[in-house]
C-alpha cells in the first residue's frame, strides 16, 4: 500500500461485520422460502430441497466466477415459479438475524465527523429496500454515504468491479484512500487488498466450508470489535 495517502474513505461489509454472524438453520431458511413458490406439481418440503441446492449453485458462482444474483435467480435455479408478495415468511425468518450492532452508530458518526465518507458493500442477493430498511429501523441510514448491494450489479466480491461500484457509490476514486472492513478473508480481505484497497478483518464469523474462497487475504489490520476501527483508520489519515 503506497506510504503517505490519506483515507477518504470507509466502506463496510454487512453480514458479519455490521450485524454479529449468526448460526442459520438453512432447512428452516428453505422451508420459510419455499412458502413464495406458486404453480408447482411439487409438496413444499421438496420445493424447499430444491430451493437449498439452488442456494449452493447460486453462492457457488458467486464465490467461483464472482457472478451476482438476486432472489429471482435462486428460483430460476430450482425450477421453480415464485410471487414476490409471498416473501414474507422468508424475510420474517431472516428479521431477527438482522439487528445492526451496537456500536455501528457511534462509529458511523465519528468517522464523518473526521470528514471520512462511510460506505456499505454486501454480497447480497435481498434486494436494496430490505437492507435500507433494516438500517433505518436501526437508526443508522443516514449516516451512509453509498451503499452498493450485489443484487442490483453485476458482480460480488471479490471481484474488484464489485469495490469500484462501492467507491463510486461514496465518491471515492483512489483505491489507495479506501478502508473495506469486513468478516471474510476471501470475500473481504483478499478481495479489497485485490482492488487496491486497504483492509481490515473482523475475525468473529465461522464461514462455512463451503463459501470458503480460494484464498485467505492477509489484513492491513485486524479489529476485535468495531469501536476500534477508528483508532486504525486515525493512524492511516
Amino acid at each position: 500500500m503506497p506510504e503517505g495517502r490519506g483515507v477518504e474513505a470507509v466502506i463496510f461489509d454487512w453480514g458479519g461485520t455490521l450485524t454479529k454472524w449468526h448460526d442459520i438453520d438453512f432447512h428452516a431458511e428453505s422451508l420459510a422460502l419455499a412458502r413464495a413458490v406458486v404453480n408447482s406439481e411439487h409438496d413444499h418440503h421438496v420445493n424447499a430441497r430444491r430451493l437449498h441446492a439452488a442456494g449452493d449453485v447460486v453462492w457457488g458462482r458467486s464465490r467461483d466466477q464472482h457472478r451476482s444474483a438476486g432472489l429471482g435467480d435462486l428460483f430460476d435455479a430450482a425450477g421453480l415459479e415464485h410471487d414476490p408478495e409471498l416473501l414474507d415468511a422468508y424475510y420474517e425468518f431472516w428479521e431477527p438475524h438482522t439487528a445492526t450492532d451496537p456500536e455501528v452508530g457511534p462509529l458511523f458518526e465519528a468517522l464523518r465527523a473526521e470528514g471520512l465518507k462511510v460506505g456499505v458493500l454486501s454480497n447480497t442477493i435481498w434486494p436494496r429496500e430490505w437492507h435500507r430498511g433494516f438500517f433505518e429501523r436501526d437508526g443508522v441510514l443516514h449516516l451512509i454515504d453509498g451503499d452498493v448491494y450485489t443484487s442490483e450489479i453485476s458482480w460480488t466480491k471479490p471481484s474488484p468491479h464489485a469495490f469500484a461500484a462501492a467507491m463510486a457509490a461514496v465518491g471515492v476514486e483512489d483505491p489507495a484512500r479506501c478502508v473495506y472492513v469486513g468478516d471474510r478473508l476471501y470475500d473481504d480481505i483478499w478481495g479489497a487488498r485485490n482492488a487496491g484497497l486497504r483492509a481490515v478483518h473482523v475475525p468473529h464469523s465461522a464461514i462455512p466450508a463451503n463459501q470458503v474462497g480460494h484464498t485467505e487475504g492477509e489484513p492491513d489490520a485486524v479489529v476485535e470489535r468495531l469501536s476500534d476501527l477508528l483508532a486504525v483508520v486515525a493512524g492511516w489519515a
